[in-house]
């Protein structure tokens, strides 16, 4: 993301309303707006990518849309996967990342002055007490559990109705990521695991996680759901997978590779 880091080309604004972001719709075709770094309040850098530099922060008030052409709207980010190119959705899902972050440590959460922003890394600092904020980055693990030719999908009522996915959950102060895969997996589904293998990770915007992803094989008990966490949590062949999420997600990559390793 940082590459032609000195060539400074034009620029383009990731503008947001909480999660939602600014776009242009023009002949049918989604795009982020070119818009100039002083049509920005308190302009937040990201980086230079391919010749562009890329800003997030708030239009000004009466300013900035001047420089917007075409049928501009904002929509949520997650509705944008697949609408927009690949690289630009994950620069869209960075700038959301720091966009919340930049607004949740505007003053300082030790003595209350207002933070500045470090000139040597991607830090706020309070200069009254040299109390330091980097971005928010919350591990969390996420699980695909195989019993022989079946796998354990557990449904949440967060989920859109009849969706499925692999179980997953937070990293707890103290834990290692594979104590925390067993903790999880007993905890919403009351299923011991063993043979607890990295799969891969995945930065998730939506929630500031870095999800890590694991495999592991059943080792007892019987499925018996934390009503907390989960509305139901079944085993299924692969022939009975449900609804799913997206390719977008770590969960379905975890899921396609059960289906694919039943040849």
């Amino acid at each position: 993301f940082k590459e032609d880091f000195g060539n400074r080309n034009g620029s383009i604004g990731l503008v947001f309303s909480g999660d939602q972001l600014m776009v242009e719709v023009v002949e049918e075709q989604i795009r982020l707006p070119e818009i100039r770094k002083m049509d920005l309040e308190n302009p937040l850098y990201l980086g230079c990518y391919r010749g562009v530099n890329y800003f997030s922060g708030q239009l000004k008030v009466g300013d900035g849309m001047d420089s917007v052409s075409g049928d501009t709207r904002f929509e949520r980010l997650w509705r944008l996967y697949r609408r927009l190119p690949d690289d630009l959705f994950l620069i869209a899902g960075y700038a959301m990342h720091l966009e919340k972050w930049y607004r949740d440590n505007r003053f300082c959460g030790r003595c209350g002055e207002e933070m500045k922003d470090s000139d040597s890394e991607r830090a706020r600092i309070c200069e009254q007490c040299d109390h330091i904020v980097y971005p928010r980055l919350s591990p969390a693990v996420i699980v695909a559990v195989t019993r022989g030719e079946r796998i354990l999908l557990g449904r949440s009522s967060r989920f859109p109705k009849e969706m499925y996915s692999v179980l997953a959950g937070y990293v707890d102060p103290g834990e290692d990521l594979e104590s925390t895969v067993s903790r999880e997996i007993m905890e919403e589904a009351n299923i011991r695991v063993k043979n607890i293998r990295y799969f891969g990770s995945q930065f998730w915007p939506f929630s500031d996680s870095l999800m890590i992803g694991f495999t592991a094989e059943y080792d007892g008990g019987e499925i018996m759901v934390d009503p907390e966490e989960l509305e139901d949590a079944r085993w299924f062949t692969k022939e009975e997978i449900p609804w799913v999420p997206d390719s977008l997600s770590i969960s379905r990559q975890l899921i396609d590779w059960f289906v694919d390793s039943q040849g």
